[in-house]
């Protein structure tokens, strides 16, 4: 081989050992800033991709590469890049067998026994395949763009996924993410297509943005899309005795919120996936790093801080109304989290237990905040397959 080709094909060699090794790394170094957490939300989700490239530059270093100091280089950064991209699938076992008992002590063994024989609910809580190949979320008939509101000249929407076959089915009302201030209504659409295709008439709902809308707009804007729920969810085919709420960050936030109000509509569940609980000492107590500057985010949906507003952070704060019976309460939640930290649902599931409510905390130690944005990653995996029962002892 040329010279000059042998350099070449070792510079490249170096180089893929070195992306696997910084792709590989934000499995445990926390992201300090906004374009960071992506990677690490994203790392542990493709952790059996990472763990390819770095098996793969690690064996073609050790086969191609000449006994050099470029070559110890290489080697280094592979195995070490193979080592972190393993964590995540070498802790799932042990995960998997907690979550098994949390759920089955929260619920009970019966929990298992409304599933439904149907072969389109995942049967394992992981399957490596599906990580490679990618989750089918089946066939669904959707409805965008149903107007259920305008508030303050803003039009406010929701889009409809329901089953294949004309029925009647349990309505699962879903609130994304985004700070409070970005998201809409199509977000999360493989899940939702998901849902639907397994059962439900699922409702994806809008409500206003921060800073140009504070709290309390976006619990109003939940509630009127319930009440619109509550007249309309007939027509597409929802059975509004069955009725779940679920959200994700400041949706999983507002779905708590509304289902834990002293007036609110009925709902048999709540399912909240890395949600906000406790916002006063969230404030007092950001995560470090905080790459999304959680005080400004607070500020501006509540527009202060909680000691010019404290009344304000309590009422907006799930946590200050688990003093009574509530909905059954599905916490989904990354020891990893850098945005919401995970001791705030430890803390949430401690209060709704405390008080005889059912609860049930499932801690995925790998995973980051939005992890169920890589559909198919370990972490949503796992959260889909108890999701699932739990929804369906929820509403058995």
């Amino acid at each position: 081989m040329p010279h000059q080709l042998r350099i070449a094909l070792q510079s490249l060699v170096l180089l893929l050992s070195g992306i696997g090794l910084f792709l590989s790394s934000w499995i445990i170094i926390p992201a300090p800033t906004m374009f960071l957490l992506t990677l690490g939300v994203g790392a542990p989700e493709v952790c059996h991709w990472l763990l390819v490239l770095n098996g793969v530059t690690s064996l073609v270093v050790l086969v191609g590469m000449r006994r050099t100091k470029l070559r110890r280089l290489a080697l280094g950064a592979s195995l070490l890049g193979l080592f972190l991209s393993a964590l995540p699938l070498v802790q799932l076992p042990g995960t998997q067998q907690r979550m098994q008992v949390a759920i089955g002590e929260a619920l009970g063994r019966e929990y298992i026994a409304p599933i439904p024989r149907d072969r389109t609910w995942r049967s394992q809580p992981f399957v490596l395949a599906d990580a490679f190949r990618g989750i089918d979320p089946s066939e669904s008939r959707y409805t965008s763009g149903i107007r259920f509101a305008i508030a303050e000249g803003v039009p406010l929407s929701m889009d409809i996924y329901r089953p294949p076959q004309v029925g009647k089915y349990p309505a699962l009302v879903v609130i994304y993410g985004g700070a409070w201030r970005s998201g809409n209504p199509a977000n999360n659409a493989n899940f939702n297509r998901y849902m639907a295709a397994r059962g439900y008439t699922v409702f994806a709902i809008d409500y206003r943005h921060t800073p140009w809308h504070r709290f309390p707009a976006q619990l109003e804007d939940v509630r009127t899309a319930l009440e619109f729920i509550r007249q309309h969810g007939a027509e597409y085919e929802a059975d509004l005795e069955r009725m779940v709420l679920l959200g994700r960050s400041a949706g999983a936030h507002l779905a708590m919120l509304a289902a834990y109000q002293p007036d609110a509509l009925p709902v048999r569940a709540v399912v909240s996936y890395y949600g906000p609980v406790n916002l006063t000492e969230g404030y007092a107590h950001p995560p470090f790093p905080d790459p999304i500057d959680t005080r400004a985010v607070l500020e501006a949906f509540l527009g202060g801080s909680p000691d010019k507003l404290p009344d304000l952070y309590r009422v907006a704060s799930p946590i200050s109304y688990v003093k009574r019976p509530l909905p059954p309460t599905l916490l989904v939640h990354g020891s990893r989290d850098s945005v919401v930290q995970f001791k705030y649902a430890q803390q949430m599931y401690k209060r709704l237990r405390a008080i005889g409510n059912t609860a049930v905390l499932l801690e995925i130690p790998w995973a980051e905040h939005a992890f169920d944005a890589i559909f198919q990653g370990p972490s949503n995996q796992l959260a889909l397959y108890y999701t699932e029962r739990f929804l369906a002892w929820a509403l058995r």
